[in-house]
């Protein structure tokens, strides 16, 4: 895990986007009482001291889904929620030789995950997390809403980039009916911060996506590119954005296997 650089962003006051290296994001939210921090990345940096030097507050940590990128810096904490319907997969990403090598040369090792599920509240005081289930990119993906802030975290199951060609996707006409259970949320949420973004999304960003995922579901998909990634060669769907709306890039995809 060598170190790359830290990019903090305060997106409002007591609310922080850390940028790792450009390759994954987490934040810190800050409340009168307590702070939590959703994602803790790869590890590059040590991010309990990141963490301490915006707060003093108790901490809560909490991994929105279990792949590496955003549980790995949970060696520097001393427990993390997460949904336990990802404990298998994040248990095979702690086993990877790279990984265990680095925190046994470092004096490191990962805490124990805690349980969350849907239906569960994060007080923080003065600002409340609502805990939502959303299947698809993971079995045990989650979303956050900061209500009084009306912020959607979505980790990875809604983004600009949403890989759904992993073993362990839900099917996409699957996922479809995940995300209908979860539309009401963009009655209660103006944005969306996901778990690779530099700055807000439109929350109309959730009904792109949904869109570009009926279509696959379709089978309307006969413009789809080539889509090659670390494992292989997939698929990839281009979804289209609404006119109108801020978003911090407009090149949307969906990448799956056919």
């Amino acid at each position: 895990m060598e170190k790359k650089e830290l990019f903090i962003k305060e997106m409002r006051p007591g609310l922080f986007l850390m940028d790792e290296g450009h390759e994954a994001t987490g934040y810190i939210v800050i409340g009168e009482n307590r702070a939590c921090v959703i994602d803790t990345m790869i590890g590059y940096n040590d991010l309990y001291e990141v963490v301490r030097s915006k707060t003093d507050k108790p901490l809560i940590v909490v991994n929105t889904h279990g792949h590496p990128d955003h549980i790995y810096g949970n060696v520097y904490f001393e427990e993390a929620y997460m949904n336990p319907a990802d404990n298998e997969l994040a248990e095979m990403f702690m086993k990877e030789p790279e990984f265990v090598e680095a925190c046994q040369e470092r004096g490191l090792h990962m805490p124990p995950f805690k349980p969350l599920k849907e239906g569960d509240v994060i007080d923080l005081g003065g600002r409340t997390l609502e805990i939502y289930d959303l299947p698809g990119h993971t079995p045990g993906g989650i979303l956050l809403l900061l209500k009084e802030d009306r912020i959607l975290f979505t980790g990875d199951s809604v983004n600009h980039h949403l890989w759904m060609q992993l073993d362990g996707c839900l099917p996409m006409a699957e996922f479809v009916k995940a995300l209908d259970r979860v539309m009401f949320l963009e009655e209660k949420a103006d944005v969306i911060l996901h778990g690779h973004a530099r700055d807000f999304d439109d929350i109309s960003l959730m009904r792109c996506l949904r869109q570009g995922a009926i279509e696959i579901a379709e089978g309307k998909t006969k413009d789809d590119a080539p889509y090659k990634w670390f494992d292989g060669i997939g698929k990839q769907h281009r979804f289209r954005l609404e006119a109108g709306k801020h978003y911090q890039q407009h090149d949307s995809v969906i990448c799956y296997t056919p």
